[in-house]
């Protein structure tokens, strides 16, 4: 399975979902994140603010925080290629990078046919 590396801003911890005020995109990937990781997705995340060394020692993201700061994060690499940098990316997007059936794939499509009528 292809690897997915998240390069965060520095957070107040692991995953920034902590305290009163914990940024929804956070709460959201974080969830995400888990649920791709259930699906058997690689998944790993480095905080600037706890893992600094991890940013250094990558080449590829040294690079990218030499051009544009650390208002280009988060930064998310895919087997080693940067893939989306300066947001979060959606349940979707995970899934189709990793090639795992997104959420929404097992329901059946709505149809608004019924019998000889269709709209």
């Amino acid at each position: 399975m292809k690897k997915i590396q998240v390069y965060d801003p520095a957070l107040c911890c692991s995953t920034g979902v902590c305290g009163v005020d914990a940024d929804q995109a956070l709460i959201s990937f974080s969830a995400d994140v888990e649920w791709a990781r259930q699906q058997g997705a690689q998944i790993e995340r480095f905080n600037l603010a706890q893992q600094p060394i991890a940013f250094a020692e990558n080449q590829i993201v040294k690079a990218f925080l030499e051009h544009s700061a650390e208002d280009g994060l988060p930064l998310i690499l895919l087997d080693g290629a940067i893939i989306l940098s300066g947001r979060y990316p959606s349940r979707t997007e995970l899934a189709s990078w990793i090639n795992i059936l997104p959420p929404d794939a097992a329901k059946p499509a709505k149809s608004c046919c019924s019998g000889r009528n269709c709209c």
